[in-house]
């Protein structure tokens, strides 16, 4: 089949950005033929991306629908997988041509104004559907501008309002969890029209396996932003009794925040900051680990860098938080902690760091739960289903859509 991916940005950044590329890849292996209709590049794992997609059509900045357009046109795709797109525009050209499209939902952006599920001041988690109550008394409508200039910006009301009824035209809507379905449902979507296929990572690199050492290394992996709550995990690790080593991989704009953090909570000596690594270094840090930390406060749409740690066989502390509870099992694959309860969090980690037989059993677990319900050529299978199903009613050979 011949497949559009669609991507707001071209190279690796996020969760997001890894399971396009990973998916890519397999989908590539299979036969498949790629193409990406893409935004601006991250910098980062260009060269796999360019491997992986052989034909490449760039985005605007704005006013995507020609770019969107021209690329239906020129590639002719069965079917249309767009990830993460903030170009209605685009959107709107790409749900009007005559592929079915597919969309996947990594995250809050599509009902969340704020995209982060939660109150900025309390960090409370919302539950309401997207609705005038973003506008008062929430106050989404205004957000930080990080682009620099005025620190305040805009953000429209009506825009979201129609990248929902724009999704509403997509064939099927993907989603990770249970947990999204129902955020999907709540904001009018029917229960037909949505699909969960879990982006499970890739499998593990083989022969590494964690060492449970003495060293009691700590593995945090992830984006620094507010919601993942680096600083909340911070204030856990200082809790900590037990001798212990944290490693901190990844980058965002909390990081110059939880870094002085770090200082004054007098952690520097046990926690270092990486900055962002590829994949490979992560799994070598997950080798000489004995516990693999999460600690969004957001309500996570899936979190799949936990489900990655696990394949690599080590035990899981994370907050109880969105979808996480659908897959880590508290005390049988590492502990689900109540939400933001610093005190339970580092309790955990004492207990797992004192007793490493059951950290090591507690991995085992979710390594097998892992490969039995989250395996990569199950995801792959199950994406593989769809796009025949939906794209044997448009063949490749057919005339190209009348895109006027």
């Amino acid at each position: 089949m011949r497949l559009l991916f669609v991507h707001e940005r071209f190279g690796a950044l996020g969760g997001a950005e890894a399971n396009v590329l990973v998916t890519a890849r397999e989908l590539k292996r299979r036969g498949h033929t790629l193409a990406v209709l893409h935004g601006p590049s991250t910098g980062r794992e260009i060269a796999s991306w360019q491997e992986t997609f052989g034909e490449r059509y760039a985005l605007p900045p704005h006013g995507g629908t020609p770019a969107a357009r021209a690329a239906l046109a020129a590639f002719r795709a069965d079917v249309v997988f767009v990830h993460k797109l903030s170009d209605l525009d685009a959107l709107d050209g790409l749900t009007a041509g005559a592929a079915p499209v597919v969309r996947m939902i990594h995250d809050h952006d599509l009902y969340c104004m704020r995209g982060y599920r939660y109150h900025p001041l309390t960090r409370e988690i919302c539950t309401r559907p997207a609705s005038g109550y973003c506008m008062f008394p929430c106050g989404a409508m205004l957000a930080r501008n990080r682009a620099g200039g005025f620190p305040v910006q805009w953000v429209s009301y009506t825009a979201r309002q129609r990248e929902i009824a724009l999704t509403r035209r997509c064939a099927r809507v993907i989603v990770a969890s249970e947990y999204m379905r129902e955020e999907l449902r709540r904001n009018g979507f029917t229960s037909a029209q949505i699909e969960i296929h879990a982006p499970v990572p890739a499998p593990a690199v083989a022969g590494i396996a964690p060492s449970f050492g003495p060293r009691n290394r700590l593995v945090y992996a992830g984006q620094i932003i507010r919601g993942k709550g680096v600083d909340v995990l911070l204030e856990a690790l200082a809790r900590v009794r037990e001798v212990f080593d944290c490693v901190i991989v990844g980058d965002g704009s909390h990081r110059a925040h939880c870094g002085a953090l770090c200082r004054r909570l007098g952690l520097a000596d046990r926690v270092r900051f990486t900055g962002f690594m590829p994949q490979a270094e992560i799994a070598a840090h997950y080798q000489e680990a004995s516990v693999a930390l999460m600690s969004s406060v957001w309500p996570e749409p899936f979190g799949a860098v936990g489900l990655e740690a696990m394949r690599y066989g080590l035990p899981v502390v994370a907050f109880d938080a969105g979808a996480i509870r659908e897959w880590l099992l508290d005390g049988w694959n590492g502990f689900l902690v109540p939400w933001m309860d610093r005190d339970r969090y580092a309790a955990g980690i004492e207990e797992l760091l004192r007793d490493k037989p059951l950290a090591r059993r507690m991995g085992e677990h979710g390594r097998e739960w892992v490969g039995a319900r989250f395996g990569f050529p199950k995801y792959i299978n199950g994406l593989e289903a769809l796009f025949s199903a939906l794209g044997g009613k448009h063949a490749s050979s057919a005339p190209a859509p009348i895109l006027a």
